[in-house]
C-alpha cells in the first residue's frame, strides 16, 4: 500500500489529535511535545516519504491508521 500524499499541515492536525502539542515555530517546522517525545514538523505542501515515514515512527502509528485519522 502506497502512503498518501499528505501536507505539513495536515499531519500536525493528527499529531494534535493524538495528544501532542504544539510548543514553538521556529521557520517552516513547527515543534510538538507529548511527554518526553519532541515532533518536528515541516510545514510544506507535500512531505517526502522518508520524512513522513518518520514521523509516523515516532507518532506511533500505521498506515492504515494515518489513513483513517485523515
Amino acid at each position: 500500500m502506497k502512503l498518501p500524499a499528505i501536507s505539513g499541515k495536515d499531519i500536525t492536525k493528527i499529531a494534535v489529535k493524538l495528544g501532542f502539542e504544539i510548543r514553538r515555530q521556529k521557520g517552516s517546522h513547527i515543534i510538538l511535545k507529548k511527554g518526553e517525545k519532541l515532533l518536528s514538523i515541516p510545514q510544506h505542501k507535500s512531505l517526502k516519504k522518508g520524512t513522513l515515514i518518520q514521523i509516523m515512527k515516532i507518532l506511533e502509528i500505521s498506515r492504515e491508521e494515518l489513513e483513517n485519522l485523515l
